[in-house]
């Protein structure tokens, strides 16, 4: 499994829905889970960005369509990011 960093921003409609239904974020996660994507940590910042998550996948393809499934409801915008932990780069840099 594969770890990513997913950025994500709350369109105003998101906001709306969970102001209305804060548990609706836990429900997101299942369905994630359903499409392959495990969400290992997930945080709310401030700043830019409204969540943090770390998830694991099987790959590129299994994370790019959990963003195309989220993206198209409107509700939220997402930057996903692979991660390289940082002890197996330096493994194959040596």
């Amino acid at each position: 499994m594969a770890t990513y960093v997913i950025l994500s921003t709350l369109t105003d409609e998101g906001r709306k829905t969970i102001k209305e239904n804060p548990g609706r974020i836990l429900e997101v996660n299942k369905e994630l889970e359903k499409m392959g994507v495990k969400v290992k940590e997930q945080y709310c910042v401030l700043g830019q960005y409204d969540f943090v998550n770390i998830v694991e996948a099987k790959d590129n393809e299994a994370v790019m369509k959990m963003s195309l499934e989220l993206g198209s409801r409107g509700s939220v915008q997402l930057m996903s990011l692979p991660a390289i932990p940082v002890a197996g780069l330096v493994k194959k840099l040596k």
